[in-house]
């Protein structure tokens, strides 16, 4: 235990979380008298795995998909869809989002894109910037639990699940994190006066806006039908997703420039430069663990005090909850995915049921202060700060986290669906 206090004390210090990582092993190797040569076979087996390939490709089909055109094409769909309800533009934002999350995964690229198109427009309706940020944000979170989805590729590899069994799981979650938003985004609405369009979409404007999204709604199908169909494993669909990018923001749509998918390579380059090094550096610390024998320690200190599988659940949640509001989804996982495993184990808790619970805690955390990313990027798109943004952010968060209690003890949320397809 005091080995892992050295770690939080490292990261607490303003490190990097790789860094935090490589410098508490490499400490813990030195008064172990173990060979240095350790720290480099270890990093390099721990990014080994071809599931991993998915990473690269999945950020990069977001980031294409971001810039050419589909977002919108969404977003405009959406608007026909529910633009005429009570806050009108907040529930756009929200399904928005979740149809995003089907074809990106990212919650950081559904952020950036909705808010980059809804943010302005929902403050000029009479919205607070406040309230714009803070429902953009939350809606943002959607991404990683909606298939495709890069932690839950993360949690597959370190646990050994099925990656398309987590894949499936994450589909009904994700549909019900977009209708408890939706549900809270009309109560604050009714009473706020936040209204929806005056008219309701005809049926010639509902056919434009699908006639106009059609190809983009169809990357879901085609990820999804295709894993469950057999056709081709979840990394390979990740290939599928870039190239179909490529097809409709070059082909179809001829908004894609050289420049843009220039500029996509780049960042997707960088974001992978920066998970694969927490992978590299966090796969050395679970192996160091693994040899100390430290889960197990910490297994049977919290059996001391947690006698049942619905207390193992809570008391990961809670720690899960606050560790996402300070350390980033990746390094979250690989750190306290290995620590629980034993506890998982004891009580016989379904790991893909876990994976998808932890996904959400997770991602709850990246919309939450003082380190959520989602929260910067819609800061900084409304021209509000995290203080402003607290009060309507809170309203936001709690429909998050009676959702995080349901999948928390209702399994089969998650579970239906994957068994029901016989996966």
């Amino acid at each position: 235990m005091l080995w892992i206090a050295a770690l939080f004390g490292i990261f607490l210090l303003g490190i990097p979380i790789s860094f935090s990582l490589g410098i508490t092993t490499l400490i813990g190797l030195a008064g172990a008298g173990l060979p240095m040569e350790v720290l480099v076979q270890r990093m390099f087996t721990g990014v080994d795995n071809f599931a991993f390939v998915a990473i690269p490709l999945f950020i990069l089909a977001g980031n294409l998909m971001a810039v050419g055109g589909i977002s919108k094409r969404i977003t405009d769909f959406s608007e026909a869809l529910v633009g005429h309800w009570p806050g009108g533009l907040g529930m756009v934002a929200i399904v928005a989002s979740m149809i995003f999350a089907a074809v990106t995964g990212s919650a950081i690229a559904a952020t950036a894109a909705i808010g980059a198109l809804l943010i302005s427009e929902m403050i000029s309706k009479g919205y607070s910037k406040a309230y714009a940020a803070s429902l953009v944000a939350t809606a943002g979170s959607i991404g990683p639990i909606i298939p495709p989805s890069i932690p839950l590729v993360v949690y597959g590899v370190i646990v050994g699940s099925s990656i398309a069994k987590l894949f499936m799981g994450g589909i009904i979650p994700g549909i019900l994190m977009g209708v408890f938003l939706m549900i809270a985004n009309w109560m604050i609405s009714k009473r706020r006066g936040y209204v929806g369009r005056e008219t309701k979409s005809s049926s010639a404007e509902l056919r434009k806006g699908l006639k106009d999204a059609i190809l983009a709604l169809l990357m879901p199908v085609i990820i999804i039908g295709g894993i469950v169909g057999g056709i081709f494993t979840p990394t390979e669909s990740a290939s599928i997703a870039v190239a179909y990018s490529l097809f409709l923001g070059t082909i179809v749509y001829r908004e894609l420039s050289w420049k843009d998918i220039t500029k996509a390579f780049i960042e997707a380059a960088i974001t992978t430069g920066i998970i694969l090094t927490v992978l590299m550096t966090a796969s050395l610390f679970i192996w160091f663990m693994t040899v100390k024998m430290i889960p197990q320690s910490i297994t049977q200190s919290l059996l001391q005090v947690v006698t049942s599988k619905w207390g193992a659940l809570m008391v990961m949640n809670i720690i899960l909850l606050i560790a996402g509001t300070f350390i980033d989804t990746t390094s979250a996982l690989t750190i306290f995915v290995p620590l629980f495993l034993p506890l998982v184990k004891t009580f016989g808790i379904d790991l893909i049921h876990f994976g998808v619970m932890v996904a959400v805690n997770l991602t709850i955390g990246m919309c939450t202060p003082p380190l959520g990313v989602c929260l910067f990027v819609s800061c900084e798109i409304a021209g509000t700060t995290l203080r402003e943004m607290f009060r309507d952010l809170v309203f936001m968060l709690v429909p998050l986290l009676i959702l995080l209690l349901l999948i928390t003890y209702v399994p089969g949320v998650v579970t239906w669906l994957p068994n029901f397809l016989g996966l």
